[in-house]
């Protein structure tokens, strides 16, 4: 079980986007972990895991953001590991995107992950432990045709990530990114055949992966073990990314 470094509660962990798809397959496997988790959403899921948290949160709203840790600190207790996932997409080539989709995009991926993160700080500082855990992408690092503000927003979690972990290195707090390569979700879901045959093809290791890929990764950052690692980026991608 994983435990406060002050007393033997469970510690908390919440996931933003933890609705579905990625998010999801994370708070599952950190709540196996013996974590206490809460999920984060814009709207309710259906059949919400009953060991699992959600509390509504606009991760664009700075209110919104305040409000669910709130209540979060008062049903389940002060958030020790947090795992900013949720993110858009709006995509399109960039000689048709209109600003109002980069900047949208941006402020969802990048400057929500600053909110979320920004708030989670302040009792981890006091606590002096945390695990924050940022889902950038394997497009941050390579670029994508018709994803300039998706992969603009994930690059930028890089910057953002490392300027965190050095900052807060002294408070026994640690700050990682996760960059997954095409993974089987939703998203992936609705591409035609052809070009997932073709993602596929460029994946060394010949398939996509599972979410389940992704939450391996964040439980050993979130863990005991991962306590002498702090802004790093650690690609999921089946070796696209390599050399990138």
């Amino acid at each position: 079980m994983s435990t406060s470094p002050t007393s033997t509660q469970p510690r908390v962990a919440f996931v933003t986007g933890g609705s579905r798809g990625i998010g999801l397959a994370c708070a599952r496997r950190l709540s196996a972990d013996g974590f206490v988790v809460a999920i984060g959403s814009r709207s309710e899921p259906e059949g919400v895991d009953q060991n699992l948290l959600w509390v509504p949160i606009d991760v664009t709203d700075s209110d919104s953001v305040d409000s669910a840790f709130s209540t979060i600190e008062k049903e389940l207790g002060p958030v020790a590991v947090l795992v900013a996932n949720a993110g858009i997409t709006k995509d399109s080539l960039v000689l048709r995107m209109k600003e109002g989709d980069f900047t949208s995009v941006v402020n969802a991926n990048l400057t929500g992950v600053f909110r979320v993160a920004k708030r989670a700080i302040r009792l981890m500082m006091k606590d002096r432990w945390g695990r924050i855990i940022l889902m950038s992408s394997v497009v941050g690092n390579l670029g994508q045709t018709g994803q300039a503000n998706y992969a603009a927003s994930k690059a930028g979690l890089v910057g953002l990530g490392r300027s965190l972990a050095r900052e807060f290195a002294s408070r026994n707090i640690t700050v990682n990114l996760v960059a997954p390569g095409p993974i089987e979700t939703d998203m992936l879901a609705k591409i035609s055949d052809s070009a997932r045959e073709a993602m596929v093809g460029a994946v060394p290791l010949g398939r996509v992966g599972t979410p389940e890929d992704i939450a391996a990764t964040v439980s050993f950052l979130a863990s005991d073990g991962a306590s002498f690692i702090t802004g790093a980026t650690i690609p999921v991608d089946g070796g696209l990314g390599m050399g990138g």
